[in-house]
């Protein structure tokens, strides 16, 4: 049992490096974005590192319950139970919040025909960016907890 514990801390190691970490520059992918040609193509990056993303996250969370039903007592720890609730209010966020924010700026991407990004853009992308910051705090909570376990 010890060296499937093992094995599961690994990928979840390995899963916050690939989850986590490009979750971190997903807003300065599109900021230098000077036109719409620039900012479509940003945001096509995005996608694609976001796509890491909820790959590593969904291993994250996987790996991460696995070693709580290895050693059920992590439940009774703080760290653990408080990064899995901040999680899991991250993880709610991407289809409550998140998408429904991006859904206009989506729309600019789809419809705007001029090169000059309209400032529509920036008053959708400013909402939407404070958010995603926001989830990156609660990553980075989470990142500290599981690295100090401080209760």
């Amino acid at each position: 049992m010890n060296e499937l514990y093992t094995i599961l801390l690994l990928i979840h190691i390995v899963s916050a490096i690939i989850g986590l970490g490009p979750g971190f520059y997903l807003i300065f992918v599109v900021k230098p974005a000077k036109n719409m040609t620039e900012l479509r193509h940003s945001f096509l990056i995005r996608r694609k590192l976001h796509v890491a993303t909820m790959i590593g996250g969904t291993l994250l969370l996987l790996s991460g319950l696995g070693m709580g039903a290895i050693r059920p007592s992590l439940f009774s720890e703080f760290w653990y139970t408080g990064s899995l609730i901040l999680f899991l209010v991250a993880l709610a966020s991407g289809p409550l919040v998140l998408s429904p924010l991006s859904k206009p700026v989506k729309n600019i991407l789809n419809t705007h025909t001029e090169d000059k990004i309209p400032s529509a853009y920036y008053q959708h992308s400013k909402r939407l960016f404070f958010v995603e910051r926001i989830a990156s705090v609660i990553f980075f909570l989470i990142i500290v907890l599981m690295i100090l376990k401080p209760f």
